[in-house]
């Protein structure tokens, strides 16, 4: 089947439910779909950021945009073109359906102003093409609850007058949403995305799936002002050994504002009755777990891998957005096959502020957007993407220069899944 004979377009109300149709088939997911599926669906996808590529009637490749702000290092947030819902029946690879559909949607995305792109990439070398970079890690640890060493009978939490309380859903969607701005705004909360008011639908249970009927607990932490610090979200499953209790508790969502509630709510989740293992789902690669626990070796890692992926679409407002902890110039060489972001930059830090505009004069560094993306949020450093051969250091010591400008005290991490 030639590329010519397909047709790619944006989506009509008509299209939409084939495309749900196809969705599901490229993530080899075979149950049928519902009405109730597609109503759902259609709610939060905007038809004119969505693609479809059709052979006859039938849809056989699924493509979306969705706006998003990021937070970047110092706690300013940009917009970014968010790419999800990215699938290509098996029967139609190997026809560039992807490429003209990333290579529209980025052009879109260039126009109207965002600033980037991002995505979660379910497979490492799909994206590096269309100048992606990994730009976020995730962790996630499974935790003995027994072999932490915590004294599970010591009150939760220490401060005087703090406490952690449940929640129901119609509050969660109230505090978790203020306390989730707040926090995101934090100035080392490089990684974290926005959550909109449907996204608090379908995290507390006021919106569902069909066939999901499985209800979270919520915790929220007060400080002894009673502002609410942190929340938690997790779920149980109802296991036991030998006559006796050994829960598995799996954590959704756990943030907070301040290093004291975060511990405080972990004390909480491995102090819950009948628990015996703790799976902390998706948490940053520095997360205070294991070390918080007296007995580290209770949490065992089972997964450490890339997440958030970034593409730079306009990079003088993308370099400026960001902190920078000293003053000093650089100007960057950018690469860029798809025509979109590539130039010649100087950027100009400092503490208070950054300025960043095209420049005729030489390279400090060179290399492709895809490894400013992953530099940028400070998970990767220059020196370190310089050994790879992704960076090419033009000027004796500007890797170590953009070490210093770029790395990050806490590693960027993004909780949500998009």
């Amino acid at each position: 089947m030639r590329l010519d004979v397909l047709d790619l377009r944006t989506l009509s109300e008509d299209d939409f439910p084939r495309w749900v149709r196809a969705l599901r088939t490229g993530f080899l997911r075979c149950e049928e779909v519902t009405e109730e599926e597609i109503g759902l669906r259609r709610g939060g996808v905007d038809l004119e950021r969505t693609r479809g590529a059709f052979d006859g009637d039938r849809c056989v490749a699924t493509f979306r945009t969705l706006p998003q702000r990021l937070t970047v290092p110092g706690g300013a947030s940009v917009v970014s073109c968010a790419v999800t819902n990215v699938t290509v029946s098996a029967t139609h690879r190997r026809r560039g359906l992807l490429t003209r559909m990333m290579t529209d949607a980025l052009a879109e995305g260039k126009e109207r102003g965002d600033v980037c792109s991002t995505l979660d990439s379910a497979e490492y070398p799909i994206y590096g093409r269309f100048g992606y970079g990994p730009a976020t890690e995730t962790a996630d640890w499974t935790v003995d609850v027994h072999r932490t060493g915590l004294d599970r009978r010591r009150p939760v939490p220490e401060e005087k007058g703090a406490r952690i309380d449940p929640a129901e859903g119609a509050e969660v969607r109230v505090e978790g949403a203020a306390l989730h701005e707040r926090v995101r705004a934090l100035p080392d909360r490089q990684g974290m995305v926005d959550r909109g008011e449907r996204w608090w639908k379908l995290y507390t249970g006021e919106l569902r799936w069909p066939g999901d009927r499985e209800r979270p607990f919520h915790v929220l932490h007060r400080d002894a002002a009673g502002r609410v610090q942190g929340l938690a979200t997790y779920t149980t499953d109802d296991h036991w050994e030998n006559n006796a209790p050994s829960v598995n508790l799996h954590v959704r969502d756990l943030i907070a504002a301040t290093p004291e509630a975060e511990r405080d709510l972990w004390h909480h989740l491995l102090s819950v009755d009948w628990i015996a293992t703790v799976h902390t789902g998706n948490r940053a690669p520095d997360d205070l777990l294991p070390d918080l626990l007296p007995n580290a070796r209770a949490a065992r890692l089972r997964t450490r891998t890339d997440f958030l992926w970034l593409r730079p679409l306009d990079v003088p407002a993308l370099l400026a957005a960001r902190a920078y902890p000293v003053p000093a110039s650089l100007v960057l060489d950018l690469h860029d096959p798809m025509g979109l972001a590539g130039g010649r930059f100087l950027l100009d830090a400092s503490p208070e502020g950054a300025s960043c505009s095209p420049t005729t004069r030489s390279a400090d560094l060179s290399m492709g957007v895809d490894a400013l993306g992953s530099l940028y949020l400070g998970d990767q450093p220059a020196s370190r993407l310089r050994a790879l051969g992704r960076v090419v250091e033009e000027r004796p010591g500007a890797a170590a220069l953009a070490d210093v400008l770029f790395r990050t005290a806490r590693r960027p991490w993004c909780p949500d899944e998009f």
